[in-house]
């Protein structure tokens, strides 16, 4: 008698299973997440020249052909994890896990950690493998977080999770991409106006044409009947697009070569926080993923992610990949899983074959930008609806570390804009402007939303004892350095990591932490009478 695995059998099952691997919903996912997907290339290809001095050809034929290989292997394999949940439990409507490159780490590691190597170096070489030894970093700790995440999930209340994921929903998405925008209104605005009706009131369109595919043709045709008559201009590509392919280039030499510098290890200030940043923002989103109705295991979920950031290190791509924020939103569109397979093979293609400037030249971001925004309000809505009602107290309280971050980074741009650096003016914010509260809020803010979230869940339910705790764990991450402790450097603000890097915090933390433990002991007695009664 032979046995199967009860692990692979499913996973097989799914591949010779006959339901469809493609619904219309998936279209409409599929533009959600290569806008997505697109956004973060254009990151890419605009910061890693400008910023690190890399050629726009290194750039055409190593990092994009890089962050494709990643990108692939994790949509595939999340489109058919998809599949196969839907199989096991019976639910034809589950939808995958979105994925892409991480654009907090994006951000982080061109302007805290390449910039600064191409600055003091001037070798852009140099610069792009301590990216390299970065990633690969962020890698590990993403694969070591795939063994503790369930306990992680098991001990975090649902409030701490969502209202950390929420707070950078309505921070660095909804914010960013509305005020971009009401600055384009002629091409922007009504197609995130035929978003908002499509999915809100989930109306049917004449053809059945999908809502996110409606309202991009709209806002590409207004684009370019607007331009011809005048009216409105866009910014396109000026670079012509030459065809070629651009194969993936395997170079575990570059990727390892400052495994043994000290350069590399000299930023472990960003790369420590980032890789925590990247496991605890892939479990807020497995967090969402089942608020939303699809539970997917968290061991192979995170593993996928932690093996597509090393697979982009070894790829020559110096940026990690994470599973994306926005499931509800794509659930919400009726995706299953065929969107995400869609999306690897799309973005890989234009990777591979230099298309990300002739998308450009075609379709003006500002028409797509309603779709992300749909999904960043959706992620803040469902932060509020799918816990407990008394919860929404900390769920409004975990949104407030994330709008520090914003308005940090907003400073921070604003200032280089104007040829300015915050360190330059630091001196000169007045009293009333309470910029060190914004600094200190702003370190680590994923990390504190969730500490503050999960001790007044316990608070409101009065288990005084859980709350301490979350309180004293508080106190360790400020003691440490990985929450409100920061250092003011002419690149900006860094992470202060060492024994009481931040003692105010730490010692104000751990001060409530005893009283709440008291306040355990005060109300136990009242507690255990009115239980005998």
């Amino acid at each position: 008698m032979t046995t199967t695995s009860p692990i692979s059998n499913p996973w097989l099952a799914a591949l010779k299973s006959r339901e469809p691997w493609f619904v219309k919903g998936d279209l409409d996912g599929f533009f959600g997440l290569f806008i997505d997907n697109l956004l973060q290339l254009m990151l890419i290809g605009v910061l890693c020249g400008f910023v690190c001095g890399f050629p726009a050809g290194f750039i055409t034929s190593v990092i994009l052909p890089g962050a494709a290989v990643s990108i692939l292997i994790g949509n595939l394999f999340y489109g058919w994890q998809a599949r196969v949940v839907a199989l096991r439990t019976g639910r034809r409507e589950t939808t995958a896990l979105p994925f892409g490159i991480n654009t907090p780490s994006l951000v982080a590691y061109v302007f805290l950690i390449m910039g600064p190597v191409y600055r003091e170096t001037g070798n852009w070489h140099l610069a792009w493998q301590a990216g390299l030894f970065a990633t690969l970093i962020s890698g590990v700790m993403e694969v070591a977080g795939a063994f503790v995440g369930d306990w992680m999930r098991k001990h975090t209340p649902r409030a701490a999770l969502l209202s950390a994921l929420a707070g950078i929903a309505i921070t660095f998405i909804a914010m960013g991409f509305i005020l971009q925008i009401f600055a384009s209104p002629m091409i922007a605005v009504l197609p995130m106006m035929l978003i908002l009706v499509s999915y809100a009131s989930r109306i049917k369109w004449p053809l059945s044409l999908p809502g996110g595919f409606l309202a991009v043709i709209v806002g590409v045709s207004l684009a370019w009947i607007f331009r011809s008559l005048g009216w409105v201009s866009f910014m396109t590509p000026q670079d012509a697009y030459v065809f070629g392919f651009h194969a993936p280039k395997f170079m575990p030499g570059d990727a390892m070569a400052l495994l043994l510098s000290p350069l590399g290890w000299k930023y472990m200030a960003i790369i420590l926080p980032m890789g925590l940043f990247n496991v605890i923002g892939s479990l807020q989103n497995l967090e969402s993923a089942e608020a939303a109705g699809d539970r997917f295991e968290t061991r192979p979920s995170l593993l996928t992610n932690g093996i597509g950031t090393i697979v982009a290190g070894f790829f020559g791509s110096p940026f990690p990949t994470t599973i994306y924020i926005g499931h509800p939103g794509w659930k919400a569109m009726g995706a299953h899983g065929g969107y995400s397979i869609l999306n690897g093979l799309v973005i890989t293609l234009l990777c591979l074959f230099g298309g990300l400037t002739l998308v450009l030249k075609v379709i003006p971001i500002e028409c797509t930008l309603g779709i992300l925004l749909w999904i960043a309000i959706i992620i803040t809505a469902q932060s509020f609806q799918e816990i407990p009602k008394p919860h929404a107290l900390a769920v409004a309280l975990g949104l407030i570390p994330s709008f520090a971050a914003w308005l940090l980074l907003q400073i921070e741009t604003t200032l280089r804009v104007s040829g300015s650096s915050l360190f330059a003016v630091w001196d000169k914010f007045g009293p009333d402007l309470y910029i060190r509260g914004v600094v200190s809020l702003s370190q680590g803010f994923i990390m504190t939303s969730m500490v503050l979230s999960a001790a007044v869940v316990f608070m409101i339910e009065r288990n005084f004892l859980k709350a301490a705790w979350w309180m004293f764990a508080g106190a360790a991450l400020s003691a440490v350095g990985l929450i409100h402790a920061y250092t003011m450097t002419p690149a900006g603000v860094e992470n202060k990591f060492g024994w009481l890097a931040a003692p105010d915090f730490a010692a104000m933390y751990a001060l409530t932490g005893l009283i709440l433990i008291g306040l355990h002991f005060w109300h136990l007695p009242a507690t255990q009478s009115h239980e005998i009664t």
